[in-house]
């Protein structure tokens, strides 16, 4: 089975409370809405009774680019999610690799140009960081 990177980690020496805002903040900048967010650390405690460090999964959209990718592939669901969880030694901000995890999902390469523009713009968010 081929290997597929699904996700870039750059860490950022703010602590974890200011870092989260920045992430959702540079994900605006770039037309992404937060339209989940899940709390791992509090839903971890909650149903496991089970601490672990401060991670955030924000299910991140951009609606013109989701409409696009619709339009080429009526099957596909919008699939953006950027994470942010605090490990030792830093904070670190994540985004999934859109283009090859859409196109390796439903072999279309017509979503190529979009899943294009989704990486361009979650690599300046997390060069933003």
């Amino acid at each position: 089975m081929q290997s597929v990177e699904y996700g870039r980690w750059p860490v950022s020496r703010r602590a974890y409370d200011q870092a989260l805002p920045r992430v959702v903040e540079a994900l605006k900048v770039e037309g992404f809405g937060i339209i989940t967010e899940i709390d791992v650390k509090k839903t971890m405690k909650e149903k496991l009774d089970v601490d672990v460090p401060p991670h955030t999964i924000l299910g991140a959209c951009n609606p013109k680019l989701a409409h696009a990718a619709l339009e080429v592939e009526r099957t596909w669901a919008s699939f953006c999610r950027a994470t942010s969880s605090s490990t030792p030694p830093g904070r670190h901000a994540r985004h999934g690799r859109q283009r090859g995890a859409m196109l390796g999902m439903v072999g279309n390469e017509a979503l190529q140009p979009i899943a294009s523009q989704v990486q361009e713009r979650l690599d300046r968010v997390l060069a933003s960081l």
